[in-house]
């Protein structure tokens, strides 16, 4: 969740009612927090600083894998995770010099960059969007053209996008066909009934709902009890989870641009660790600090996967006509005050493959799978609470 929320008279704020769910959500946010760094002990390695898009959790598994399993270190690096807060933008930080490389959504990015942020993108680690919208069977709400009238739930912070573009091509009127509401990162409002449908990552929010006990059977809620958009099926699904490198130092700085390739390759064969150890890699961001309980984490883990693998050209290769269309529909998508999320089409800089091909080749000299392809998600039961 970067950048500033957007303002407008039809914005209600859900009241947080009841017991609260936990609050740490999405796979957004934003901050230079804490860090986790890896072993610094010899002088000769290389330090990097990682800007997260949020806080210590499953959906950033991969890089603390590569940190406790010593990939980057292999590679010559010492690697400090930033935490991030709701109101950090990864791509900002990352020009300005607080990071080396940061975490952030594509549309997210190129809009900071738009802005003036020299940021390039230069993988794709997220290669399906994991924006849902969620809402009781008894609303009714199964498809976007069942928005209207009704009081439709999104965090802000550059994360509505797909929800905007979801009303739009559904041929509604995001400032007057729906009551646009700026929910909180949890699913409170929505089971208090305060929303008739709330933005849900499959990997976070939704798991919350299913976390949490239903009042008139005594038992956790189960998936039969809801409907669920997926952004992907509808079209409007944009890129997520990327990886940046400053602009800047990537024309320039031979040094940067060969610590690139190494960061990019620990980084990858950590994301390939965490699919064949799914449960070692939940409970490593467990206990780095992650708020969120073991079975809230597996399933994370879990999840995140899913959008991750199979990798059919290699894992954080950027699919061009997947990039094509997020930047189209950032073109496309309007906020309440009639603005969309891109003014123009980002210039050939903005994507830089060279990098992340060299690391998929140095990965596939290690006779490692890059790809996937028989990739199988595991079955995780969730605890009340996600504990």
């Amino acid at each position: 969740m970067e950048g500033s929320a957007m303002r407008g008279r039809k914005w209600i704020r859900a009241v947080a009612a009841g017991a609260a769910l936990t609050l740490l959500a999405v796979a957004c946010g934003d901050d230079g927090g804490s860090t986790a760094s890896g072993d610094s002990s010899s002088g000769l390695l290389t330090k990097v600083k990682l800007q997260l898009q949020w806080v210590t959790q499953a959906q950033f598994a991969g890089y603390f894998a590569a940190v406790e399993q010593g990939y980057y270190k292999e590679q010559g690096l010492d690697v400090s995770i930033l935490e991030a807060a709701v109101d950090t933008v990864p791509a900002k930080v990352l020009a300005d010099g607080g990071a080396d490389f940061a975490v952030s959504w594509v549309p997210k990015a190129l809009q900071t960059r738009e802005a003036g942020a020299d940021v390039v993108q230069i993988a794709q680690v997220f290669q399906k969007s994991g924006t849902r919208q969620v809402s009781f069977k008894d609303k009714n709400i199964t498809t976007p053209t069942a928005f209207k009238g009704k009081k439709v739930g999104n965090w802000g912070f550059g994360n509505e996008y797909e929800v905007f573009a979801a009303i739009t091509k559904a041929g509604l009127d995001p400032a007057k066909d729906v009551t646009s509401v700026q929910q909180q990162f949890d699913m409170v409002a929505m089971l208090a009934g305060e929303i008739d449908a709330a933005e849900a990552m499959t990997y976070n929010e939704y798991a919350q709902v299913l976390e949490a006990k239903n009042p008139k059977t005594g038992k956790l809620y189960t998936p039969q009890d809801f409907n669920v958009v997926d952004y992907n099926t509808e079209g409007v699904a944009m890129l997520q989870d990327a990886l940046w490198a400053n602009g800047k130092k990537l024309a320039n700085d031979k040094t940067y641009q060969e610590t690139t390739t190494k960061f990019l390759t620990a980084s990858l064969e950590g994301w390939i660790y965490c699919r064949d150890n799914a449960q070692a890699c939940a409970d490593l961001v467990v206990a780095k600090g992650s708020k969120l309980g073991k079975s809230h984490q597996l399933w994370q883990m879990n999840e995140v996967n899913k959008l991750i693998w199979p990798s059919t050209t290699g894992i954080g290769a950027i699919d061009k006509t997947a990039y094509d269309q997020t930047v189209k529909i950032a073109q496309g998508t309007k906020n309440l005050e009639g603005k969309t999320v891109l003014s123009k089409t980002p210039d050939a800089a903005a994507l830089n493959t060279t990098y992340v091909t060299k690391a998929i080749a140095a990965l596939e000299a290690k006779k490692l799978d890059t790809k996937g392809v028989a990739f199988k998600p595991i079955t995780v039961t969730l605890a009340e609470g996600g504990q």
